[in-house]
């Protein structure tokens, strides 16, 4: 056993020199991905009966296995949403391991979970949402948007409880995220997508309801307004769609998994009026908020509402409504129970820079859109789809086809330059596959971007 612990010791060393060691590279490899059987000749067989031993499992993953997994914070990874957390929160997301807390209920996370509260309260005043809202860390947006629509649901039903379960209908624009389809899949509701050449306006919204058949209009439970499309920053008319919902009795929520960490960016914080108003919002921190996956969160406007939904019975979990150590119980507000309090890197890092330093490092993205933007027009290779928008930029290299987009995509990845996907864009003709920027990472150069457009020449 003392051997062991000796052995232990020297793995944490070697596990510290790494983390220090890659938190401190401001340009660290971007990596790029081999295929399992690649791997497996270069990994061999780890999981054996009397294990391959520590050194040699963290040499395999230092040379080999995280160099075949790309970087999210790399400076040139500019494509879906990447993400870019702080070194304090990498830190603290060690020490948050480390600790070993369960983050369900308060008897057994009390300090941790008042922590991560304190990071919520600060999340919550930048929706300027009323006193009395709340919310809870989740493990990303899909979750945050399943555990709203549960919500949204069961308050539905309880409006009418004489009519037993009915099959509910969620309308979003044909922009929200992926992840509202793979929602409604798991709460067996349908989606009403509407096509929107820009943003879905709040008169869109109701001639849709207007033209509704009345038995259909009935089972519209929820209207999801998107904060920042992840694939053109569009944030849809939230303050229009806020008319109509509370006109309608309808839940109201917004999506801002990638767009909401512009709420601390004065520069464009208008355009999210509307949002105060919501039933529910979904952010996530790990994009935009400088947090390590997994961490999003969950703001409900009145949060009785998901308790009534989310909270949890049994035998076991009777204590933890004990008035002896009643407190926040983060599992009664979203579909976990089982949780990491994982709020705690953002708290750590907002506690030790500031909220300040927070608005700059978000104003920086939006400031690199604008140079992005700025040096395609002036390039005569290339052209803006649309204007940049909150931190993503959609453009096209004039006269090229999808193949030379993948090429051209694989060729930078390939090499270690950059990261930077095509998409898909909505155009007269059909569809039309264009390049996308997308910055998070405020360590990102113009240098850099002017290097990636010159590679498209």
């Amino acid at each position: 056993m003392h051997n062991v612990d000796l052995d232990l010791v020297e793995m944490s060393l070697d596990v510290i020199k790494f983390a220090i060691g890659r938190i401190s590279d401001t340009d660290p490899q971007l990596g790029f991905p081999k295929t399992a059987a690649e791997l497996s000749e270069l990994v061999g067989e780890t999981i054996t009966e009397k294990g391959i031993g520590g050194e040699r499992a963290f040499a395999l993953f230092r040379d080999v296995l995280v160099k075949a997994s790309v970087a999210i914070d790399h400076p040139r990874h500019l494509a879906f949403v990447p993400a870019s957390p702080t070194r304090a929160a990498v830190l603290f997301d060690l020490v948050t391991s480390a600790a070993s807390v369960h983050g369900a209920f308060w008897l057994e996370g009390a300090g941790c979970i008042f922590a991560e509260n304190q990071a919520m309260s600060w999340l919550v005043s930048l929706t300027g949402m009323p006193d009395g809202s709340f919310g809870v860390f989740t493990s990303g947006g899909t979750e945050a948007n399943l555990s709203a629509m549960v919500a949204a649901r069961e308050y539905w039903r309880s409006l009418s409880p004489g009519m037993g379960p009915r099959r509910g209908i969620v309308i979003a624009s044909d922009g929200a995220h992926s992840s509202v389809r793979a929602m409604a899949k798991v709460i067996d509701a349908d989606v009403l997508s509407l096509p929107t050449e820009d943003r879905l306006t709040g008169q869109h919204l109701r001639d849709t309801l207007d033209g509704m058949a009345p038995d259909e209009r009935e089972r519209v439970f929820a209207v999801i307004g998107t904060g920042g499309t992840t694939n053109s920053g569009i944030i849809d008319d939230l303050a229009g769609i806020a008319d109509v919902c509370s006109e309608r009795d309808i839940w109201f929520h917004v999506d801002a998994a990638y767009g909401g960490g512009a709420l601390a960016a004065p520069s464009v914080r208008h355009l999210f009026n509307g949002i105060e108003r919501a039933d529910s919002v979904t952010i996530d921190p790990h994009k935009w908020l400088f947090s390590p996956y997994d961490c999003g969160a969950v703001i409900y406007r009145r949060p009785e509402h998901a308790r009534n939904a989310h909270a949890q019975e049994g035998s076991y979990l009777d204590i933890f409504n004990d008035e002896a150590i009643r407190g926040f119980n983060p599992a009664d507000y979203q579909i976990q129970l089982t949780r990491r309090v994982r709020g705690l890197p953002l708290w750590f890092s907002l506690a030790m820079h500031g909220t300040h330093r927070y608005t700059q490092a978000i104003e920086r993205g939006i400031e690199l859109a604008s140079i992005a933007g700025r040096l395609i027009m002036a390039s005569e290779h290339t052209e803006l789809v649309r204007d940049p928008s909150l931190s993503c930029v959609v453009f096209r290299r004039i006269g090229w086809s999808a193949e030379q987009y993948r090429d051209w995509t694989l060729a930078n990845h390939k090499s270690g330059f950059a990261l930077v996907a095509p998409t898909k864009w909505r155009a007269p003709s059909g569809s039309e596959t264009v390049a996308r920027f997308c910055f998070i990472n405020p360590d990102t150069t113009e240098e850099d971007i002017a290097g990636i457009l010159e590679t498209m020449k």
